[in-house]
C-alpha cells in the first residue's frame, strides 16, 4: 500500500491550473455531447426498421423475391388485410356499407389500389387486400385504416386489420415504450440499487449521470451512422443498446468508484487519489469493455442482418460506456471529492471496511475449496439439464407480441372463413415459358389452395393459372397476359393454413422443391418463406459464432492475465454458468410462463451477453487477485482479492441484472426471454460462479493457475 500523500510536494502553478482545467473541459465536453445527443432519444425510431425481410441476408430466397416485387407491381408495398364478418351471414346492407368503407380506405394517403370485397364461401365474411406504400409511416397509416374500418362498419359486424402491415404496426406499437418506459424503468431500478449500495444521495446521481451521458453520445453516433446507411437499427437492437450502455457504464463506474474510495484513504489530495484510482481501474475496465466489444463484433460473422446490426451498434455503445467511466466519472469525482460519499466520507488512513460477509466467504473457500467447487459444478450441471426442454427453433409471427394484437385476432377471424394464408401468399418467381408448369406444380403441393399470376391488364391485377385453375372472371374481349420482367413471371400461391403456422412452413418447403424441378432458377418468397429463411440463418449463425466468441475471449484473457490455465478456468466457468442459466430458463419458459418457444437467436444473444459480461466479473476479480498474488502469493492473493472485490462485483452484478430485467417491460417475446435469461444468468454468475466456484478452483490449483507466467514459478509464502 502506498503512503498517504499528505507530505508530497505541492504542484506548480501550471500544474494546479491544469488540474482544474482538464476535468472542467471533460465535463463541459460531455455536457455538450449530452445536450446534442439527448434529443435523439426520441428520434432514433426515424432510422429504425422492424420489417422482417430487413433481418435477412441478401442471399436468402425470400430477400431476393422481396427485392423483385417492386419491379412487378411498380412500387414496394406491404399488404394489409381487412376482414369483415357476421355470424349467420353478411346482409346486402352490410355489403353496401363495406363498399363505402373500401372507398374511404382507398382515399387514405399511401394506400394503393385496394381489391374489391372478396366473399368467403360460407357467406359470413369478406376480405379486402389493402396495399400500403412501404416508404410510408406504416403504423400511422394502419392506425388510420383501422379507424376508418371501425367507424364505417355496420353494427354487429366484426372487423380487424391484419396481414403483414397489421403485424408490423402492432410490432411498432409494442416497441413504442422502448425509448421512454424502458429507459425510465432501467434508470429507476439502478438508482434504487445504488442508493442501497452507496448510502449516499449524490454518488448514485454522478454514476447515473455518467451512464446517461454515455448513452446520449452513443445514440448520437449510432443515429448518424444509421442515417448514412453504415449500420442498421431495429427495435430489438435499439432496446439492447439502451440496456447495454446503462448496465456497462454503471458496472465500470462501480469499479472505478471503489478504487477511488480506496485511494482517498491513502491520499490527502483529490488529484493524487484520482491518479491512483485510474492506475488501478484502467486495466480491468479496458479489458472488460474490450472483451464485450470483441464479443459483440463477432456478430459481424452473422449472415442474419439483425444479428450483424447489433455487433457494431452494441460495440459503439460499450465504447462510449468505457469512455464515460474513464473520463467523465473521474472528472466528476475529482470535482466533488469526499463530498460525493456524504454522509460516509472516507478519511486519510482509513481502510475502507472489509465486509464481514466476504471475509467469511474467503475463510470458507480456504477451508473447503475442493468441496465448494465440486458441489457448485454439480449444481450447475443439474441446472443445465433443463437444456433438453429448450425449444428455440422459431415461433409464429402471431406469437411475437405479448398482450393484445388486433393483427393476431384478425388472423384467427380470417382463418375461420378463408384459407388461412389469405392475403399473405407464397410468391413464386420463375421463367415466363414455364408459367403453366410452375402453377401446376404449385397446385399439386399439399397446403396450396390456389395460384394466380400477376397481370398488368386484368381488373384485379392477377389471373388464375394452371390447368386446374377455375375460369377467369374477366371480360372475354380483354386479352389477359401475365406481367413479365426480364423474362420472369410472378405467381402468388394462397396457402390453406395461416402463413405463420408449421403447416404453412411445410407447404412452402415442399413448394420450393416442386418449382425447382420445373425451373432450377425459380425462387419462392413471401411471409412464410421469410420466417423459414430467418430461422435457418439464425441457427447457422449461432453454430458458427459461439465458437468464435469463445476463442476471441479466451485469447483476450490469455493476453490480459499472461497465463493459460486461469483463462481456461474462467471461460469454462462462464460456459457452465450459461448452460445452467439457459437450462433453468427453458423450464421457466415452458412450465411457468407458458411461452410457445423461442427465436433461434435467443440462445446466441444470451450467450454473447452472458459470456462477455460474465467474464467481466471474473476479469474484475482475477486482475485484482493477480495484483495481490504478486505481493502476497497466490492463495493469500486469491482470498484478499475475493474480500476486496466481493461487494463491488456483487453490486455490479445486481445492477446489470436489474437493467436487463427492465427489457421485460417491452411486450415482445424475444426481449422478454433475453431479459430473463441474462438477468438470471448474471445473478447466477455473480453470486455462485464468481463468488465460490472460481475462487475455490483457483485456490485448489494454487500458483499453477498462472502457468506459464513467472508468477507460476515464484516461490511465495502460502502459494
Amino acid at each position: 500500500m502506498s503512503a498517504p500523500s499528505a507530505g508530497a510536494p505541492r504542484p506548480s502553478a501550471v500544474g494546479r491550473v491544469l488540474r482544474v482545467v482538464i476535468p472542467a473541459l471533460l465535463i463541459v465536453a460531455w455536457v455538450a455531447a449530452g445536450g446534442v445527443g439527448g434529443p435523439y432519444f426520441g428520434k432514433i425510431g426515424e432510422v429504425s426498421s422492424n420489417d422482417q425481410t430487413s433481418y435477412l441476408p441478401a442471399s436468402a430466397d425470400a430477400t431476393r423475391v422481396a427485392q423483385l416485387v417492386p419491379e412487378f407491381v411498380g412500387s414496394e408495398q406491404i399488404p394489409a388485410i381487412v376482414v369483415f364478418a357476421r355470424d349467420g351471414g353478411l346482409t346486402d346492407a352490410d355489403l353496401a356499407a363495406i363498399d363505402e368503407v373500401i372507398a374511404d380506405v382507398a382515399a387514405i394517403d399511401a394506400v394503393g389500389d385496394t381489391s374489391p370485397a372478396i366473399p368467403s364461401d360460407d357467406g359470413e365474411a369478406v376480405e379486402v387486400i389493402v396495399p400500403i406504400d412501404a416508404d410510408a409511416d406504416l403504423d400511422t397509416v394502419v392506425e388510420e385504416l383501422r379507424g376508418a374500418v371501425a367507424d364505417g362498419a355496420p353494427d354487429g359486424v366484426q372487423t380487424a386489420v391484419t396481414g403483414p402491415a397489421g403485424f408490423s404496426a402492432d410490432l411498432v406499437e409494442a416497441f413504442a415504450g422502448i425509448d421512454g418506459l424502458l429507459l425510465l424503468v432501467a434508470l429507476l431500478a439502478v438508482f434504487l440499487i445504488l442508493l442501497v449500495v452507496y448510502r449516499s444521495p449524490l454518488l448514485p446521481l454522478l454514476v447515473l449521470g455518467t451512464a446517461v451521458f454515455s448513452l446520449s453520445a452513443a445514440i448520437l453516433a449510432v443515429w448518424w451512422l444509421a442515417y448514412a446507411g453504415v449500420v442498421q437499427i431495429n427495435g430489438q437492437v435499439q432496446g439492447i443498446l439502451f440496456i447495454l450502455v446503462i448496465g456497462a457504464a454503471t458496472d465500470y463506474a462501480l469499479l472505478y468508484t471503489a478504487r477511488y474510495r480506496e485511494a482517498l484513504g491513502r491520499h490527502t489530495r483529490r488529484w493524487d487519489a484520482t491518479i491512483d484510482a485510474l492506475k488501478g481501474a484502467v486495466e480491468p475496465i479496458l479489458a472488460s469493455g474490450g472483451t464485450v466489444i470483441a464479443g459483440l463484433l463477432c456478430l459481424l460473422f452473422s449472415d442474419l442482418n439483425s444479428n450483424k446490426a447489433l455487433g457494431p451498434v452494441g460495440a459503439i455503445g460499450i465504447a462510449f460506456a468505457l469512455l464515460g467511466s474513464l473520463t467523465l466519472l473521474p472528472a466528476l469525482l475529482l470535482a466533488t471529492g469526499r463530498a460525493a460519499f456524504w454522509p460516509f466520507r472516507p478519511k486519510v488512513g482509513d481502510e475502507h471496511g472489509e465486509s464481514r460477509l466476504w471475509s467469511a466467504v474467503a475463510r470458507l473457500v480456504s477451508r473447503r475449496a475442493r468441496v465448494i467447487w465440486i458441489v457448485s459444478t454439480l449444481a450447475l450441471l443439474v441446472a443445465a439439464l433443463g437444456l433438453t426442454q429448450l425449444k428455440a427453433d422459431g415461433v409464429a409471427q402471431s406469437e411475437l407480441i405479448l398482450g393484445p394484437s388486433q393483427a393476431r385476432d384478425g388472423q384467427e377471424l380470417l382463418g375461420e372463413h378463408f384459407p388461412g394464408g389469405s392475403g399473405s401468399p407464397a410468391i413464386i418467381v420463375g421463367a415466363e415459358g414455364d408459367l403453366t408448369e410452375l402453377a401446376d406444380a404449385a397446385l399439386a403441393v399439399d397446403g396450396v389452395d390456389s395460384v394466380v399470376a400477376l397481370s398488368d391488364n386484368s381488373p384485379t391485377g392477377t389471373m388464375p393459372v394452371g390447368t386446374d385453375a377455375e375460369p377467369a372472371p374477366f371480360p372475354t374481349l380483354v386479352a389477359v397476359e401475365p406481367t413479365v420482367v426480364d423474362g420472369q413471371v410472378m405467381l402468388q400461391a394462397t396457402l390453406a393454413d395461416a402463413s405463420d403456422s408449421v403447416e404453412a412452413e411445410d407447404a412452402v418447403r415442399a413448394l420450393r422443391e416442386a418449382v425447382v424441378e420445373v425451373d432450377p432458377d425459380a425462387i419462392v418468397g413471401g411471409v412464410t418463406a421469410t420466417a423459414i429463411d430467418t430461422d435457418a440463418t439464425s441457427i447457422r449463425d449461432r453454430t458458427v459464432i459461439i465458437p468464435i466468441v469463445l476463442a476471441v475471449i479466451l485469447l483476450i484473457l490469455m493476453l490480459l492475465l499472461r497465463a493459460v490455465v486461469a483463462p481456461l478456468l474462467l471461460v469454462g466457468s462462464v460456459i457452465l454458468s450459461f448452460a445452467a442459466a439457459l437450462g433453468v430458463s427453458a423450464l421457466v419458459f415452458d412450465h411457468l410462463f407458458g411461452f410457445p418457444g423461442a427465436d433461434p437467436a435467443v440462445p446466441l444473444y444470451s450467450f454473447v451477453f452472458l459470456v462477455a459480461l460474465g467474464v467481466d466479473y471474473n476479469i474484475f476479480l482475477m486482475t485484482r487477485v493477480r495484483e495481490e498474488s504478486a505481493a502476497l502469493g497466490t492463495r493469500p492473493g486469491i482470498l484478499r482479492g475475493l474480500v476486496v472485490t466481493g461487494a463491488v462485483i456483487t453490486s455490479a452484478g445486481v445492477v446489470l441484472a436489474a437493467t436487463f430485467a427492465a427489457l421485460g417491460v417491452i411486450p415482445i417475446l424475444f426481449l422478454a426471454q433475453i431479459a430473463f435469461i441474462v438477468a438470471f444468468g448474471v445473478l447466477l454468475d455473480t453470486i455462485l460462479v464468481r463468488s465460490l466456484l472460481v475462487p475455490a478452483v483457483a485456490y485448489d490449483i494454487g500458483r499453477a493457475i498462472w502457468w506459464p507466467s513467472k508468477l507460476a514459478r515464484a516461490e511465495k509464502m502460502g502459494t
